[in-house]
């Protein structure tokens, strides 16, 4: 892993803060409602080989994950939109429940990220939900009533309306009680058509978010066994949470020839921590309300990193929460365009839209 000079260090900083940049960005889908625990995000944009610009998302709609859903049904459902005025307007072309994302008929009770992808012979959709299953034996009394467990299936189609009866199949999952919950997939396609899945991993006590990858091959199909200690987690801000969301390769005009940045959620804790009273006040970061982070990655190798956000995080919302987090790029012939959700006054996190021409 190389290190690089601080002045392309610097450069990539300005760059991805042209991309992330909540002063530059238009809400593309609302929240279902404009109130704290509402949101649609935590999936990517894919270009369509009709060139229509796709976004996935899931709609959440309150509730905790760590008390179970009797505070609300959260990850209700799985949409997809499109665009065809590159980004301008988008229309929801397709939407998921919960049964039509879970496999053999299992009971999914929440949904989570997504993925959409599109190749020569159709289109795959990767997402992850939670299922009614049980903790494995050494820490099933751990488990909370209305809970389950998390794992990532893939659907594939020939086109977008096919998805609607494709049958889920299970790509990673894991019965190991420190990497037990499985989610928030995304893809990473190098030079030499090389796939990898990478996601995000809880233990069975969801006291750290933490990044994981597995080897696909064109079919979706794992070619090796996951991998779960992929980016460590930080030293300060993101020391709870390090959940990788997006890895993009750089053109040579920007970096030398093999580099890209990394974009991640971070925090300081999984719960809000209390804070000295008399402490500067600052955004720290805890789940559903993950701060954004950078780092960048050399050689073609996108499964290290080199922090750029040491000690404080890269995206920070300038309302509600500081919340800033799934962070998504496409690379276009014409324009990088980012998505992310962000924190709003009324506690809201929308997902932003911003497209930089090249």
């Amino acid at each position: 892993m190389r290190r690089l000079a601080d002045d392309t260090v610097a450069g990539l900083r300005s760059f991805a803060r042209r991309l992330v940049d909540p002063a530059a960005a238009t809400v593309a889908i609302p929240a279902e409602r404009q109130e704290k625990g509402y949101w649609f995000g935590g999936g990517n944009t894919a270009q369509g080989l009709d060139g229509r610009l796709y976004i996935s998302g899931r709609y959440r709609s309150a509730g905790d994950s760590r008390t179970g859903l009797d505070l609300g049904d959260r990850g209700r459902e799985l949409a997809i939109f499109s665009s065809s005025d590159g980004g301008g307007s988008w229309t929801k072309v397709m939407a998921f429940d919960k049964a039509a994302v879970s496999p053999d008929g299992r009971e999914a009770l929440s949904i989570e990220g997504s993925a959409i992808r599109f190749t020569r012979d159709g289109v795959e959709l990767y997402v992850s939900s939670e299922k009614r299953l049980p903790y494995p034996g050494p820490v099933e009394a751990y488990e909370k009533p209305g809970t389950g467990v998390w794992s990532i299936e893939r659907l594939s189609a020939p086109d977008i309306e096919a998805l609607r009866g494709a049958r889920p199949l299970t790509v990673v999952s894991s019965a190991d009680p420190a990497t037990l919950h499985v989610k928030d997939p995304f893809l990473s396609e190098g030079p030499d058509g090389r796939l990898r899945l990478f996601f995000c991993h809880h233990p069975f006590s969801w006291s750290s978010s933490n990044t994981g990858y597995l080897e696909i091959d064109a079919g979706g199909t794992a070619t090796s066994q996951p991998v779960f200690g992929c980016y460590p987690r930080g030293q300060v801000w993101d020391v709870a949470i390090t959940r990788g969301t997006c890895i993009l390769p750089l053109p040579e005009s920007l970096a030398p020839a093999g580099t890209g940045l990394v974009f991640y959620d971070g925090g300081e804790c999984l719960r809000n921590l209390d804070e000295h009273a008399k402490a500067t006040k600052r955004p720290r970061g805890y789940s559903c309300e993950e701060l954004g982070g950078l780092a960048y990655y050399t050689d073609g190798d996108p499964t290290a990193f080199t922090r750029i956000s040491g000690l404080f995080p890269e995206f920070v919302s300038p309302d509600g929460t500081g919340c800033i987090r799934y962070v998504d790029v496409l690379s276009t012939d014409e324009a990088w365009i980012a998505t992310w959700q962000q924190s709003m006054p009324d506690g809201s996190q929308p997902l932003m839209y911003n497209r930089v021409k090249r």
